[in-house]
């Protein structure tokens, strides 16, 4: 799987995520669910996995008390998300290279992950779970299949991979990184668009 090819082909549609046709509601919900599950407190960190260019989830981070850190392999995306938000910490990066600084008390990866390939998921997931404060929640999507899998899609315009474990790799992968899953979901059937959210409990 070509990084460098996912990054190009969401540099060149990053305005898509900006303009009226895009669902502005997207991933709110699902987003203001999770959050539910944070355990008291206040302060601590949201880090985006995949920020886009769209700060549509920044507000409800904000309420939650969070400050928020994106990552972004898409340089147009991250340079529009900092002219949108420029209290956002924002990094170009490719997340399955790039080290968190601190830990988390939320992680979002929405419709990113899964541009990652299948060799690379699994520590990728590993390493942001374990980036979790104890207590921490991470949602992510993925895609909602009985066994890994991966492909090529151009619906969007440019040709793009997609990979998922699959929901049996996922569950493992999130025991394995001392994680619970709190809520699973198929939130846009019939497409196998799987929401979860986790919570690290070690």
């Amino acid at each position: 799987m070509d990084h460098a090819h996912i990054a190009s082909a969401y540099d060149s549609i990053a305005e898509r995520w900006l303009d009226a046709r895009f669902d502005r509601d997207n991933g709110l919900r699902q987003h203001e669910h999770a959050l539910r599950f944070l355990p008291p407190g206040e302060g601590g960190w949201a880090l985006n996995v995949g920020c886009g260019c769209n700060t549509r989830f920044n507000a409800l981070f904000r309420h939650a008390g969070l400050r928020i850190e994106g990552v972004d392999l898409s340089a147009r995306m991250i340079s529009l998300a900092r002219e949108a938000d420029p209290d956002v910490l924002l990094h170009h990066a490719d997340i399955c290279a790039w080290q968190p600084r601190r830990s988390y008390r939320f992680i979002s990866a929405w419709d990113s992950i899964w541009h990652v390939g299948l060799a690379e998921q699994r520590p990728l997931m590993l390493k942001l779970m374990r980036a979790l404060d104890t207590g921490g929640i991470f949602i992510f999507s993925a895609g909602g299949l009985d066994q890994e899998d991966a492909h090529v899609d151009s619906a969007m315009g440019p040709e793009v991979y997609y990979a998922t474990l699959g929901i049996p790799g996922l569950l493992e992968v999130i025991a394995e990184a001392g994680c619970i899953c709190r809520h699973l979901a198929f939130d846009q059937l019939p497409h196998k668009h799987l929401v979860m959210v986790v919570q690290r409990i070690d």
